[in-house]
C-alpha cells in the first residue's frame, strides 16, 4: 500500500508500530527545510487510514541516510517506543542490508572491524586509542560478482553513523554511487538498501520479520 503520491510503501501497521520502505533520495525525518520525509508521509497515511483527529504519534527507531533505501521501523505508542529503543540498544533488532560495492571482493565472506568518529556529516576513520572513537563491526557475504562490482549481504553487529559506507570505503570498496566516501561516481541514490528486519513485537512478544527487495 502506497501513501498518497509517494514512492514509500507502508509494509505493515498495527496499533503499536509501523514498518515502511523508504526510497533513496527521501529523508527519514524532517530537517530544517521543506523537503518531504518518510516520517511525515507515514504520519499522513496513519491519519487518513485510521481517521485520526489531531496529531499522530509516530517516532522512528532508526534512520536511513537520505541516499539509502529500505525498511524503517516506527513506534506508534510511547510504550512501543521505549521497548523498541531498548531492543535497538541491546542489538536485538536484526537488520540485513544489500549493497553493491565497487570492485571484486576476493573472499566469499568476511568481517570488517574499524573505529569511527562521527564527524561533520561524515564518519571518519580513527584509531582505537582515540577517546571519541567507537568500534564499528559488520559481517558480509558475497551474493554475486558483477563485471566491475560485487553485490553483498551485510549484517551489522554495531550501529554507527554511516558505518557501512565508511567501512567499505576504508576497505577499498566504496558503495556504488557514494561519492562522499570515494566512489568513482556520485549519485543521489547510492546502492545500499535495508532489505530485511527481524525483531520482537514490543507488546505481543511475537517474532516479526519483514523484507523489501533491493531496487538495484
Amino acid at each position: 500500500m502506497k501513501p498518497f503520491d509517494s514512492d514509500a510503501d507502508i509494509i505493515f501497521s498495527d496499533n503499536h508500530l509501523l514498518i515502511a520502505s523508504k526510497p533513496a533520495g527521501l529523508l527519514t525525518q524532517p530537517d530544517d527545510t521543506d523537503a518531504p520525509s518518510l516520517e511525515l508521509i507515514a504520519k499522513a497515511w496513519v491519519k487518513a487510514e485510521f481517521n485520526k483527529p489531531g496529531n499522530v504519534f509516530l517516532h522512528c527507531i532508526h534512520r536511513l541516510d537520505k541516499p539509502v533505501s529500505g525498511l524503517v521501523l516506527f513506534a506508534r505508542t510511547s510504550k512501543a517506543l521505549s521497548r523498541l529503543n531498548e531492543q535497538m540498544r541491546d542489538q536485538k533488532i536484526q537488520r540485513t542490508y544489500i549493497a553493491e560495492v565497487e570492485g571484486i571482493l576476493s573472499k566469499k565472506e568476511g568481517k570488517l572491524d574499524h573505529y569511527l568518529i562521527h564527524g561533520d556529516r561524515k564518519a571518519i576513520l580513527a584509531k582505537s586509542t582515540d577517546p571519541e572513537a567507537k568500534h564499528a563491526r559488520l559481517t558480509y557475504q558475497v551474493i554475486r560478482h558483477l563485471e566491475h562490482s560485487t553485490l553483498v549481504s551485510i549484517e551489522l553487529e554495531t550501529g554507527r553513523y554511516h558505518q557501512i559506507r565508511a567501512q567499505f570505503s576504508a576497505s577499498g570498496h566504496p558503495v556504488v554511487g557514494d561519492g562522499k566516501y570515494g566512489a568513482r561516481t556520485k549519485q543521489e541514490e547510492i546502492h545500499l538498501h535495508c532489505a530485511k528486519m527481524a525483531f520482537e513485537h514490543p507488546i505481543t512478544k511475537e517474532l516479526l520479520s519483514f523484507e523489501s527487495p533491493a531496487p538495484f
